[in-house]
């Protein structure tokens, strides 16, 4: 059965991305620190990120984010999820009003009934492999909160936003998490969480 697990970048004071999130700067301003780790790491960045993509089977997110990664400045051909490991699986993304056009055409169905919904998609087309919820923020938050979530894997970057798209705001429900794994290089701290 497949492991539902929400992975992504975020600061040491809980941002996932900086401020003034548009289509050409989808991490917001200073939010490109949050991923030297995937482009720029050591050796356990390397491993992390190969271990992440060889893992999952499909990508759950959100329309924002969505709307991102497949405008001009997004993902392409030698950038994607993973990196520059650019790999290619299904991308489920949960929206109310899927857009008339896209880019990504050949990978990405829109869901509109839900996150659940989603998520229950994508565990029948991962199979074993591990479907991850990438983001945004909210749509990890409400797998959080719906219980969705089996595993959640943060890269935190040593770096202080100050700003942006916080993580855990608005109100999470109490939850405890079991720490199952650390590892740690000179551009991240990556954090490894059963969910309880």
């Amino acid at each position: 059965m497949a492991k539902v697990v929400a992975d992504i970048s975020m600061s040491v004071d809980g941002f996932v991305t900086g401020p003034d999130v548009d289509l050409a700067h989808g991490l917001g301003r200073g939010g490109e620190a949050l991923h030297t780790w995937a482009f720029q790491g050591d050796r356990v960045d390397a491993e992390v990120l190969a271990e992440a993509v060889d893992n999952t089977g499909v990508i759950v997110m959100g329309r924002r984010l969505f709307d991102i990664v497949d405008s001009p400045y997004g993902w392409n051909e030698e950038v994607g999820y993973g990196a520059d490991v650019a790999s290619q699986q299904p991308v489920l993304v949960v929206t109310r009003n899927p857009p008339d056009e896209v880019r990504l055409t050949d990978r990405v169905t829109f869901v509109v009934d839900g996150v659940g919904s989603a998520v229950s998609k994508a565990c029948a087309l991962a199979e074993e492999r591990d479907v991850v919820v990438m983001g945004g923020a909210e749509v990890i938050r409400g797998c959080l909160d719906a219980g969705l979530l089996d595993e959640v894997r943060l890269h935190v970057a040593p770096v202080l936003l100050g700003a942006g798209t916080p993580l855990f705001a608005g109100g999470v429900a109490p939850r405890e998490l079991r720490q199952v794994r650390v590892r740690a290089s000179g551009t991240a701290t990556h954090l490894t969480y059963r969910v309880g």
